[in-house]
């Protein structure tokens, strides 16, 4: 029977294989392929109410609101958070869709960069608004959107996690 030790033991050994195998060091790392992230769609139940969290608590700005193109009905919208990136949302009225899950192939969490000095503003603006969250390394705040997403707002730079450079 193995224990937690030898399995945390196990998952260590498979990541340093995983590295050697697969992780080349910046200036050997070929240049990607992709040119940035365009959007991350996730699901609304209320469009409203939606924008009313990410404008009105969070302080991205809605960008644009259209017909999604694949579902007569629908509603396609957009937040800015920066840097060129968009936030997307989907509504699909009509379908019986569950609560938010997280599976495997789905969401686990979208991490949002901040900067320090708003990310204590945010901070107040979720706990005024009465949004359940939890700070983490004092860098990042985890908390649930009104639909249950996952989201964290990080005030590390981009391409660094936890005082660790990652790009």
């Amino acid at each position: 029977m193995s224990t937690t030790h030898d399995v945390s033991a196990d998952r260590a050994a498979d990541r340093a294989a995983l590295r050697a195998e697969f992780l080349a060091s910046a200036a050997e790392r070929p240049a990607s392929t992709a040119r940035g992230l365009h959007h991350t769609a996730l699901v609304s139940s209320d469009v409203r109410r939606t924008i009313e969290f990410y404008q009105g608590v969070l302080g991205f700005p809605l960008t644009e609101l259209i017909e999604n193109r694949d579902y007569p009905g629908s509603s396609h919208f957009f937040f800015d958070i920066g840097n060129a990136n968009l936030l997307a949302f989907f509504d699909f009225p009509g379908l019986d869709l569950g609560p938010y899950a997280e599976v495997l192939g789905g969401l686990h969490h979208v991490a949002i960069s901040v900067e320090p000095d708003r990310w204590e503003d945010l901070r107040a603006r979720l706990t005024e608004a009465g949004v359940e969250h939890v700070v983490h390394s004092g860098v990042s705040i985890y908390f649930r959107d009104p639909d249950g997403a996952r989201i964290e707002l990080i005030a590390d730079p981009l391409g660094e996690m936890y005082g660790e450079v990652v790009l």
